[in-house]
């Protein structure tokens, strides 16, 4: 831990840099924190353009812990980032997610579900008979397994939460600064680089007692200006917003065997696919892919669900995911060769979901220097250097 006056220095204001400010103001009255954020629009950030969901069915140990603080974090934000008496309200839905599998995908699906329950999860296996009873509107005939989330799991509005993190954070003392960060002042002492201060388009110099990397698809920029590479890259992603006569009764958030998800969203739908590596370019333009409608999404879920035959895209928009490419999970903590820049990056499409530990974590890193309550350590870049993938399964 390092012991100074200087404030703590957070390069992104989204939801992931607002719950580390959050956090550690919280835990840490009158801490000195700043926010810079170079569009409080938030007209381009992942946090707006986001599907915002939250699950329990991963395959990782520290992913599952993760999201078991996530979803109390979400089910209480009404009181936890309440201000002047506005309590903030996220719509948290938990309308479950259901993956499904062929032959080839049904021991991957019992071994996670084996884990999930270790943990307490509240998932259940579903054979094609009880899929069919829970939803007659599925077509079934290469499905052999279902696994379904029965609380715990679903979808909220991502960017009120980002709203309500920031605002509380604010209430709190942290200041946001609209400006944009070019760059990081490091000294060497013995072998080990030390942040002095982060540097803004605008010429103002920020000293830190901190500096933490929080930007999103832009993080291995940030990170190079220390000499250190992350391998998280900028990956564009299409949501599509879908309206149908055929009615779902009970629909989840689903999670196809083709890899394309689809959930409620008001009175229609919203769904997406991931892209296949190959013609999925580094910081794509964030133009939605609209052809894959037509080519790839609209004959697979007919085929799926025979009452979407009458499926129409009625708009559609593009975002980033801050992908890791090493192992497509978080980077989180120190880097070994730096003690004072923090990293919070790479979180490959799930950092709304775990803004709320990511953020009690660093904070209490930063604070205490070690973790308190969830040892984010497997997150750790050192796994990267040791050619160490944690690999997560259940990657959408």
């Amino acid at each position: 831990m390092i012991s100074s006056p200087q404030p703590i220095v957070i390069i992104g204001g989204g939801v992931i840099g607002s719950a580390i400010a959050y956090f550690l103001t919280l835990q840490q009255p009158g801490c000195d924190v700043i926010v810079v954020e170079r569009d409080p629009t938030y007209a381009r950030a992942s946090s707006a353009l986001s599907a915002s969901s939250i699950r329990q069915q991963f395959s990782t140990d520290i992913n599952i812990r993760i999201s078991a603080y996530g979803i109390g974090f979400l089910r209480n934000v009404g009181m936890l980032l309440a201000c002047d008496g506005d309590a903030p309200d996220i719509g948290l839905h938990e309308g479950g997610y259901l993956y499904l599998a062929t032959h080839a995908g049904a021991t991957t699906l019992r071994e996670n579900h084996a884990l999930q329950r270790q943990h307490g999860a509240d998932v259940a296996l579903l054979n094609p008979q009880q899929l069919a009873e829970r939803f007659p509107w599925l077509a079934l005939r290469d499905v052999v397994l279902g696994s379904l989330g029965l609380s715990g799991e679903g979808w909220f509005d991502g960017y009120l939460l980002l709203t309500a993190l920031r605002k509380k954070a604010q209430s709190q003392g942290v200041r946001y600064v609209a400006d944009e960060a070019v760059g990081l002042d490091v000294a060497a002492s013995d072998g080990v680089l030390h942040v002095n201060a982060v540097r803004l388009q605008s010429g103002t110099v920020l000293p830190c007692r901190y500096a933490v990397n929080a930007g999103g698809p832009w993080a291995a920029a940030i990170a190079g200006w220390a000499g250190i590479d992350v391998p998280v890259v900028g990956k564009r992603r299409t949501v599509f917003h879908l309206a149908s006569p055929a009615a779902l009764p009970g629909c989840p958030l689903l999670i196809d065997t083709s890899g394309i998800w689809l959930r409620p969203e008001g009175k229609g739908f919203i769904c997406g696919f991931a892209p296949d590596a190959d013609n999925d370019a580094d910081f794509a333009p964030l133009e939605p892919e609209y052809a894959a409608f037509e080519d790839h999404i609209w004959p697979t879920l007919a085929e799926r669900i025979p009452g979407f035959e009458a499926l129409r895209m009625q708009s559609a928009w593009a975002g980033y995911y801050e992908m890791n490419t090493f192992d497509h999970n978080a980077i989180v903590g120190l880097h070994p060769a730096c003690d004072n820049l923090v990293f919070a990056n790479g979180f490959s499409g799930h950092g709304l979901q775990q803004c709320p530990a990511v953020g009690r974590g660093l904070a209490e890193l930063m604070l205490t220097g070690r973790y308190q309550t969830l040892d984010l350590s497997p997150l750790s870049i050192e796994r990267i250097g040791r050619n160490a993938p944690l690999l997560e399964k259940n990657v959408i």
